[in-house]
C-alpha cells in the first residue's frame, strides 16, 4: 500500500503471496493518520444494515484522496468539509483492530444525501428499517438539521413517518425546515410518480414499496 507498509500472510493459508487482510483496517492505512471515517455502504455493512455482501470500501474525510483498488477491492473516497465530520465513533472490526466509522444515525443521512454511495435510497430505507428500533429519532433530525441539506430533511422526514421513528416533535422540527422545492425520493431513478406536499418530495419510489423492504 505504501512503503514500509505489510499484512503477515495467515500461516493457514500457506504459500499464498496475496493477501489483503481486513479491508475496513486496509481503508483506515490507506488514510495514513489524516481524518476519516468508514461511510455510507461501508457502514451499513459494519452496523448490519444490508443483506448483500459489499464489494466496495467507502471512505469519507475533508483530506483530498484518489480511488484506487488493493488486490481486487476498490476503495472510493468520498471529500466532506472538515465541520462535516461528526456523529462517528472507532469500531472493532477484529480482535486487536479499530476504524472510524459514522454511527447508525449518520450513516443514514449519509446514504440520504448520497445514495449513489448504497445502491439507492431503497437501500438506505432498507437498513433503517433493520434498525429502527433501536435507531435515536433526536440524532437523526439532530444530524439531518446540521448538515443543512434540503433534500434530506425531505427524504428523512419521510422515512421516519413511513416506520413510525421519532417523536411528533422531532418530525415538526423537520417540517419546520422545509422550503417550496421539491425533490426527487430517490435521485437515481426517473423523475416520475405523485408529489407529496408534506415532505416536498415526488415518490418516484411509492410509500408502499418502501413499507415493503420493512419486511424483507
Amino acid at each position: 500500500m505504501r512503503p514500509g507498509l505489510y499484512i503477515l500472510v495467515p500461516f493457514e493459508l500457506g504459500r499464498a503471496r496475496e493477501y489483503l487482510g481486513n479491508p475496513y483496517v486496509v481503508a483506515r492505512e490507506l488514510m495514513a493518520g489524516k481524518a476519516y471515517y468508514l461511510s455510507h455502504a461501508s457502514a451499513m455493512d459494519i452496523h448490519a444494515m444490508v443483506t448483500q455482501p459489499q464489494l466496495m470500501v467507502y471512505v469519507t474525510s475533508p483530506a483530498p484522496m484518489r480511488g484506487r483498488t488493493v488486490l481486487g477491492t476498490e476503495f472510493r473516497f468520498v471529500r466532506c468539509r472538515r465541520s462535516a465530520v461528526f456523529g462517528t465513533a472507532e469500531h472493532w472490526v477484529e480482535k486487536q483492530e479499530k476504524v472510524v466509522v459514522s454511527d447508525v444515525e449518520r450513516t443514514v443521512v449519509d446514504g440520504l444525501r448520497q445514495p449513489q454511495h448504497c445502491g439507492g435510497v431503497t437501500e438506505v430505507a432498507k437498513g433503517l428499517a433493520m434498525r429502527r428500533t433501536e435507531v435515536s429519532g433526536k440524532k437523526l433530525v439532530d444530524y439531518a438539521l446540521r448538515l443543512g441539506v434540503g433534500a434530506v430533511i425531505r427524504r428523512l422526514g419521510f422515512l421516519m413517518e413511513a416506520y413510525g421513528i421519532g417523536a411528533p416533535e422531532e418530525l415538526a422540527r423537520l417540517r419546520e425546515n422545509l422550503t417550496s422545492t421539491y425533490n426527487l425520493l430517490d435521485p437515481l431513478l426517473p423523475p416520475e410518480g405523485r408529489f407529496l406536499a408534506r415532505w416536498r418530495l415526488r415518490l418516484n419510489v411509492s410509500l408502499e414499496e418502501i413499507r415493503a423492504v420493512a419486511g424483507s
